[in-house]
């Protein structure tokens, strides 16, 4: 079944792509929480007609997207957390911290879009963490968890 997301969906696809899905799949999670629209000839119609009017400003997106990836890149934060002498810190670092911390550098980026490269932090070091601004654009940032 053919169908156009309207969200960005992990391992599917983004938001204004045509996929092919298991009838099932479609009729069952897709369309009914929103995230897709069966695509038939009118639906496909106003999707050719939105993103021709939409075309011009995804330039500019891309650019805005490719200007924070370089900000993101020179960029290293400082995480200060509780931790045991041995360097052990208490609890672990995750993307919900990473997103408070470049918020307040004046960074406004989801927590779904952060990935971290290590599987958990756990230990005090420096880190990469990786953020991805668009599609067609990710960034990749340092970190470094220190003691309070």
């Amino acid at each position: 079944m053919q169908i156009i997301l309207k969200a960005n969906i992990e391992k599917l696809g983004a938001k204004d792509e045509i996929v092919n899905v298991k009838p099932g799949y479609a009729r069952n999670y897709l369309i009914p929480r929103g995230y897709a629209v069966s695509a038939t000839e009118s639906a496909l119609k106003m999707h050719a007609e939105n993103l021709k009017q939409r075309a011009h400003k995804e330039t500019k997106i891309l650019a805005e997207a490719q200007a924070t990836a370089d900000k993101l890149a020179a960029l290293e934060i400082k995480l200060a957390t509780k931790a045991s002498e041995t360097g052990k810190i208490f609890g672990s670092i995750n993307t919900i911290q990473l997103s408070e911390a470049l918020a307040k550098v004046g960074f406004d980026i989801d927590r779904k879009s952060i990935s971290i490269s290590e599987e958990t932090v756990k230990m005090l070091g420096s880190y990469e963490a990786k953020v991805k601004l668009h599609r067609e654009v990710s960034a990749t940032f340092k970190f470094e968890v220190v003691a309070e």
